[in-house]
C-alpha cells in the first residue's frame, strides 16, 4: 500500500427518515496511509459545509480494533472493539454528546492495493439507544492500478 491513498467512507444507521427510507452517509477524500509498529494509520482532513475549521481525522486499527479520533470543529475519540461497549464524548459547535459503542463486530481485509475495514455496532447517545449501525473504509491507492470497484467486507464472514 502507498502512502498517498483514497480513503471511502460510508456509514449506515438502521433507522429510518421522516419517508421511511434508510440514507447512508458516505465520504470520499484523499488522504495518507502508513504502519508502525505493527498498527496501521490513516490520515485526512475533513471540512464541514458552513464552517471555515476542518477536522484532523485519525483513523488507527488493527485485525481486532478500529480508533477514530477527531480534532478541530469535532473533537471526539471513538473505539470499535468487538464485544466490548467503549464511551466517549462527542464534542460539537453545538454542544457535547455523551456516546456509546458497543462493536458487535469488526472485520480487516488487507489486500495489496486496497484495505476494507468494517465495523457493527449498537450506538446509543446521552444513555438512549440510537440504532444499529455499520461503518466501511475503503483505502486504496491514490495512483497507479486501482483497486476492483467498492468491494465490501461481508456481512457473514
Amino acid at each position: 500500500m502507498e502512502k498517498d491513498v483514497i480513503i471511502s467512507i460510508r456509514g449506515l444507521q438502521y433507522l429510518t427518515d421522516e419517508s421511511g427510507e434508510q440514507e447512508p452517509v458516505e465520504v470520499v477524500t484523499a488522504g495518507m496511509y502508513y504502519k508502525k509498529n505493527g498498527h496501521h494509520y490513516l490520515v485526512y482532513e475533513e471540512a464541514t459545509e458552513g464552517f471555515d475549521v476542518a477536522t484532523h481525522n485519525v483513523i488507527k486499527f488493527t485485525d481486532k480494533v478500529v480508533e477514530v479520533r477527531k480534532h478541530g470543529l469535532i473533537d471526539v475519540h471513538m473505539v470499535f472493539e468487538e464485544d466490548k461497549k467503549n464511551i466517549s464524548f462527542y464534542h460539537t459547535p453545538f454542544g457535547m454528546m455523551n456516546m456509546g459503542i458497543a462493536a458487535t463486530k469488526v472485520k480487516v481485509t488487507e489486500k495489496q492495493d486496497q484495505i476494507l475495514l468494517r465495523a457493527e455496532y449498537a450506538l446509543d447517545i446521552n444513555d438512549g439507544y440510537v440504532g444499529d449501525c455499520e461503518i466501511d473504509i475503503e483505502v486504496r491507492n491514490r495512483r497507479g492500478k486501482q483497486a476492483e470497484s467498492a468491494e465490501r467486507p461481508d456481512k457473514e464472514a
